[in-house]
């Protein structure tokens, strides 16, 4: 199958194997895939733009464009065009950049920008690349959930030999190829997720809710999108830019509406994962103006609200695969590990309040992810993306997994 239709930016740096750019460019489009080339300004001192081009069939861009509103946006629209983000060579100056979130330029603007995957493919001599800033550096990126194509070892333009050259475009072809071919593990599988928080009316202005921002659910469905399943989701209120593209999205706002709109695709699918922070209970009556505060205390009778994850564990078919969610103040692994049998759950994934980068509103999270047949992996605090990866790996290793 090669990258037949595969969408790749290309970032091209300012170093000396940036003339191997244009073998790898000649590479990947002979695999079938669409090449999208940004170089720095420094990479102009090393190749030719036209080069580039000519051998990509588009023009290479380096600057940001006015889409004659006065807003430069290509940044914003290449970061959402691409199907994996790869920089070769990546310099120890953009390394840093990426880094920490220096924009000065079209590339690091688009990395910035980009939701696709990340590769980067270093390139230097060796006393730089084993530079304790350019290492900490590297781990920085990978901390992020980028894939380091490490520098290989040999001669280098110096004279010295050593760790820093760039790894070679038929080795680069060869891990794009592994990456897509691993990311189409979930072809054909039809997926639900629901995430976000429900709101619980109190009366027209007021309601109950929770502090869930739906990023864990949105890192699942774009993870299962990559890897290429069919995605439902049912959402209820969040405040993030979402691309929709591909997904079949349903908004909701209350747990009621959750449980209509999920029970409505539950049949459908192979695999649910219920992602969303679920309010437990809702007024039991709605004040249909608001509530004035005329007394120094106030009263609401709350009742309980439909367990959405129970409910259709209840109606699961055999060979369908249920996730479910767990967070957990106290006596975590014990509390997650009951709803298993509870929810009729095949795994469930216990966050926790109680560790520095992980659980609502934050873009990392940690996670200890509990299989009903006694298996368990902990994760370490790592991005959401990268967690709902795990997530999807252990998926693969339910026993009903076809």
């Amino acid at each position: 199958m090669g990258l037949k239709g595969k969408k790749i930016i290309l970032g091209v740096t300012g170093s000396i194997a940036a003339y191997k750019s244009a073998f790898l460019t000649r590479l990947l489009i002979k695999a079938g895939a669409e090449v999208q080339i940004i170089m720095s300004a420094s990479a102009f001192d090393f190749i030719t733009p036209l080069t580039l081009a000519t051998l990509s069939k588009r023009p290479v861009l380096s600057q940001f464009q006015n889409d004659n509103t006065g807003v430069w946006t290509n940044h914003v629209e290449l970061g959402l065009w691409a199907d994996l983000f790869l920089v070769a060579p990546i310099s120890a100056n953009t390394l840093s950049k990426f880094a920490n979130g220096i924009c000065d330029n079209l590339l690091s603007a688009t990395y910035l920008s980009a939701r696709c995957p990340v590769m980067i493919a270093p390139a230097m001599d060796l006393d730089m690349y084993q530079h304790p800033s350019v290492q900490s550096n590297i781990q920085k990126l990978k901390s992020f959930g980028n894939i380091l194509l490490d520098a290989e070892s040999g001669e280098l333009a110096s004279g010295l030999s050593g760790q820093g050259r760039m790894m070679e475009p038929e080795n680069i072809l060869s891990k794009v190829e592994d990456f897509f071919s691993s990311r189409e593990d979930f072809s054909g599988k039809k997926v639900l997720i629901t995430m976000g928080p429900t709101q619980e009316a109190l009366d027209p202005v007021r309601y109950i809710s929770n502090h869930s921002s739906g990023k864990m659910g949105l890192a699942l469905a774009n993870a299962f999108l990559a890897r290429g399943a069919e995605v439902f989701v049912v959402s209820g209120p969040i405040y993030l830019t979402v691309n929709k593209a591909g997904v079949h999205w349903n908004d909701v706002t209350s747990a009621k509406e959750m449980y209509e709109a999920a029970s409505e695709i539950h049949s459908q699918v192979d695999i649910c994962v219920f992602a969303a922070a679920v309010a437990d209970y809702a007024p039991s009556e709605v004040a249909p103006e608001k509530i004035k505060k005329d007394n120094t205390s106030l009263s609401i009778s709350l009742v309980k609200n439909v367990d959405i994850a129970a409910e259709l564990g209840a109606r699961k078919k055999q060979g369908q695969i249920h996730v479910g969610f767990a967070l957990e103040t106290e006596n975590e692994a014990e509390n997650a590990k009951i709803k298993l049998s509870k929810k009729n759950l095949d795994l469930v994934v216990l966050n926790s309040m109680k560790e520095s980068g992980a659980g609502f509103q934050v873009d990392t999270n940690k996670v200890h992810i509990f299989h009903s047949s006694g298996l368990s992996v902990q994760s370490e605090v790592a991005p959401k993306n990268q967690i709902a990866d795990l997530i999807l790996d252990q998926i693969k290793n339910i026993p009903v997994w076809v």
